[in-house]
């Protein structure tokens, strides 16, 4: 019999850890099922958490948690080699200035001034720049993380819940209209003017560096404009361009190509940046689980 009690002493105690370890499994899924209704739905009220659970300040910690790992996963996918160059999103891949992408399409749309084009060296110029000005924006793009963080940190409950709510915080957005970004809309109206103060510096001395090669991307687009302004006044350039004019086939190019690349790349570089935080944004959306518990493990683990 005394070993009948000992043994009925060790199950008791075996079911009681069980069920403490089932408890605090459910108050996990609690939370990410809350988390979950939160970013579709209007608040988690419908749970009725006591003084002992979780709070309003833990969901909007658990959103801040959320939107710190989605900033720093795009600054991250962003700033490693090819990051804009050939990474995964053909939208993030800056293209050459407007003017000089025009410039472009003109010369190779004419068989005579693309084969010269291609004998000078001009068509590899072009493509010098493109591949130089990407690598300038993934050697600056590891600045963004921390101006993020800064503002997620300092939102409010009710800019939180508002985000949750697919509301632009102060946008005066119709709050019948649910947006997928609201957060990324949010961070780029608080965090532009910032980003622009850091990137533009770090872009532009990053536009200095020897990135490709032996050259920077300022060598690269001074060869080509250099290497344009002597095609352009080349003699069999403009026969050529006269001939195409006379038969109607019309070729309008401009004399120098001017743009100012640093401003350029710098613009474009955040465009690439807020696309991969939306998409980041989008995806904790779509599904929260894939991200709840690991939120809960470093932002909860003493109160579950």
């Amino acid at each position: 019999m005394k070993y009948s009690g000992f043994f009925l002493t060790k199950f008791y105690a075996f079911r009681k850890e069980n069920m403490e370890s089932n408890l605090k499994v459910m108050k996990k899924l609690v939370f990410v099922i809350c988390i979950s209704f939160s970013l579709f739905f209007s608040s988690c009220e419908l749970f009725n958490f006591d003084e002992n659970g979780l709070t309003t300040e833990d969901i909007i910690n658990g959103l801040k948690k959320a939107l710190e790992i989605g900033t720093d996963s795009a600054s991250t996918a962003l700033s490693v080699l090819n990051g804009y160059y050939h990474g995964h999103e053909a939208f993030v891949k800056i293209p050459l200035p407007e003017e000089a992408a025009d410039v472009r399409t003109k010369i190779n749309s004419n068989q005579t001034l693309s084969e010269i084009s291609d004998l000078t060296g001009l068509e590899d110029a072009f493509e010098n720049v493109v591949l130089a000005i990407n690598r300038a924006a993934e050697d600056a793009a590891k600045e963004a993380a921390p101006i993020f963080k800064k503002e997620i940190t300092d939102l409010s409950i009710d800019q939180g819940w508002d985000i949750l709510n697919g509301i632009v915080p102060g946008s005066g957005q119709d709050e019948s209209v649910f947006d997928s970004t609201a957060a990324t809309e949010f961070l780029r109206l608080q965090t532009y003017n910032d980003l622009t103060d850091v990137y533009a510096p770090k872009i532009n001395a990053s536009l200095s560096k020897d990135l490709v090669g032996n050259i920077s991307a300022y060598d690269a687009w001074n060869d080509l404009t250099s290497l344009y302004n002597s095609f352009i006044n080349r003699a069999d350039v403009i026969t050529a361009i006269d001939l195409a004019n006379l038969f109607g086939a019309n070729v309008d190019l401009p004399g120098t190509i001017e743009t100012d690349i640093g401003v350029f790349s710098t613009e474009k570089a955040l465009d690439g940046l807020f696309y991969m935080v939306g998409k980041e944004e989008k995806n904790i959306r779509k599904d929260p689980f894939q991200w709840g518990i690991n939120i809960i493990e470093d932002v909860f683990g003493s109160v579950l």
